[in-house]
């Protein structure tokens, strides 16, 4: 999981180093959250207009995560 969330934000920026992911342990109900840092400059590429594109992150994440039976939350920072 942690790796399609790195070549997906990796993809929308421009500093590819300043993509660094931490993962939280599953909370009671079992959903592991994973929290996306980028660049300053990059975070409104990684949210775009509206949050459409954090949206669609998190769509493509819980569908890979619904996959292997996994509840997955994406927090963006």
């Amino acid at each position: 999981m942690e790796e399609l969330l790195k070549f997906i934000a990796s993809g929308l920026v421009e500093d590819k180093d300043a993509v660094s992911i931490d993962r939280d342990e599953p909370d009671s109900e079992g959903v592991t959250v994973y929290h996306l840092h980028v660049a300053p400059d990059d975070m409104g590429r990684v949210i775009g207009k509206q949050g459409r594109i954090a949206k669609a992150i998190r769509t493509v994440m819980r569908a890979a995560a619904g996959r292997v039976n996994e509840k997955i939350m994406v927090e963006i920072d």
